[in-house]
């Protein structure tokens, strides 16, 4: 098989061919396979091909969601890109070093100091307090406890656990108890943050909360982040963009809005249909030219603003929008007409 291991400018993490597969010969089954198998012959070997061909890019700085339904392959998708598991083929750049042909010793570096890791089920060690838990990764990388200590504190104020230093995981609350795993994973000072369906397991308004603390801490660390999850609304709500995962393989890669605007299949067009455009769509998106005799008085909206939220602005206004960008240059104008049409789920 001929790997293409050239990665996109900028990014941090890459997956290039890799497939997963279980049973009895994977590698070997794949090669006399040419590394193109079909449904039936997976079957009548008996190997289980949990991720399919995988081929992918995450940029530093963004957030990329993969998602899909149960079994879909995200969740071993994932573990090979952290080195958890070996893939059965292909290649895991990570800094553009395929990370299957380090030494045990050497990925256990990488992943003790440059990955951080959050999973749905906290795993907090209920011997420990909410310092000794966060401080617990520093002390396996053998800092001495006062610097632990003090980088413990740090991110304990961070996710805003202040004041909990001392209190047992059986203390805390569910949303707590993430704020935890999140900052235990945060203290390493991670390069790559991987969180698989972190929130899945929290109630809708504390999932909610957890959602906003996120983002809140993206803002403010620009973490490059690999994010789990199931649900459409939390992949829309928190990516820069998205993979779609269905059957182990990855169905379409894209910005939150291009799964909505240009579905790469019918399964993706069924996917999608019932999100709301305009929670999905931004106002670059919708916009048309800029024309000449564009009033003065407009409202302005960022180009990077989701329709949802300019929608009570321009339809107020009784009048279309100029669209601006980040330095604050008009480059469009979304109509009244397309926002409303998008708030009715109108193509």
């Amino acid at each position: 098989m001929t790997v293409n291991t050239q990665t996109q400018p900028g990014a941090k993490i890459s997956c290039r061919g890799v497939w997963k597969l279980f049973g009895p010969e994977p590698k070997s089954f794949l090669q006399r396979e040419n590394f193109a198998p079909s449904d039936s012959s997976l079957v009548d070997s008996g190997h289980i091909a949990a991720v399919w061909d995988a081929t992918l890019d995450v940029e530093e700085g963004e957030i990329f969601v993969i998602m899909g339904l149960s079994g879909s392959g995200k969740s071993t998708l994932l573990r090979c890109m952290s080195g958890l598991i070996d893939s059965t083929a292909g290649e895991v750049l990570f800094n553009g070093s395929d990370i299957q042909k380090l030494s045990e010793k050497e990925l256990n570096e990488i992943r003790r100091h440059k990955m951080g890791m959050v999973f749905q089920n906290f795993a907090l060690l209920p011997h420990l307090t909410v310092l000794g838990n966060i401080a617990f990764p520093l002390e396996i990388q053998g800092l001495d406890k006062t610097s632990r200590e003090r980088r413990a504190l740090e991110v304990i104020e961070l996710v805003g656990l202040s004041g909990r230093e001392n209190y047992y995981p059986r203390e805390l609350s569910g949303g707590q108890q993430q704020r935890v795993g999140i900052a235990r994973s945060l203290a390493v000072e991670p390069e790559v943050w991987f969180l698989d369906e972190p929130f899945s397991a929290l109630d809708p308004l504390i999932r909610s909360e957890m959602q906003d603390e996120f983002l809140r801490l993206q803002n403010m660390l620009h973490k490059t982040i690999v994010f789990i999850t199931h649900d459409f609304d939390e992949a829309i709500r928190l990516a820069d963009r998205i993979a779609i995962m269905k059957d182990g393989k990855i169905v379409q890669i894209g910005a939150p809005e291009d799964f909505v605007l240009r579905p790469a299949t019918d399964y993706i067009g069924e996917f999608t249909k019932d999100i709301p455009r305009a929670k999905v769509l931004s106002a670059k998106a919708l916009m048309t030219s800029l024309t000449r005799n564009a009033s003065t008085k407009a409202p302005t909206v960022s180009a990077d603003a989701k329709v949802e939220d300019v929608a009570p602005t321009i339809i107020d206004a009784d009048a279309d929008a100029t669209v601006v960008d980040a330095a604050g240059k008009p480059i469009g104008l979304l109509t009244r007409k397309a926002v409303i049409d998008a708030l009715m789920n109108r193509a």
